[in-house]
């Protein structure tokens, strides 16, 4: 199964933020693969190394598992980035730069299974 992912919340809350990569990661743990696109303050997380330095309440950072797996594509958007004045080249490398259409694409897929936080 392909599970399509969107997370919105920032670094202001570290445990919202975290949910979606938590998500991921048992998802991928369990064989399946995963679109995630980080909208809104989300993107905030595709700052080379502002992800993984997250300190979530109760959950463990799970960035790193879903960042590094090959079974991951993360995205992040790009109007969100270009609206909080974030520098592309600030951010993590594995991380594409994409919107709707790509996020669309991702939901098409007859495997998919969409999942928002």
């Amino acid at each position: 199964m392909h599970f399509v992912i969107s997370g919105t919340w920032g670094p202001t809350d570290p445990t919202r933020a975290m949910l979606p990569f938590i998500f991921a990661a048992s998802a991928l743990q369990d064989g399946d693969s995963v679109t995630l696109m980080l909208f809104h303050d989300a993107v905030l997380m595709a700052v080379e190394g502002a992800g993984a330095k997250l300190v979530p309440v109760g959950p463990p950072n799970r960035y790193e598992d879903v960042a590094a797996h090959p079974g991951a594509t993360l995205w992040a958007c790009r109007p969100c980035v270009d609206a909080r004045g974030l520098a592309p080249s600030s951010l993590d490398h594995r991380i594409k730069l994409g919107g709707m259409n790509e996020y669309h694409s991702a939901a098409k897929r007859p495997d998919a299974k969409v999942i928002n936080f």
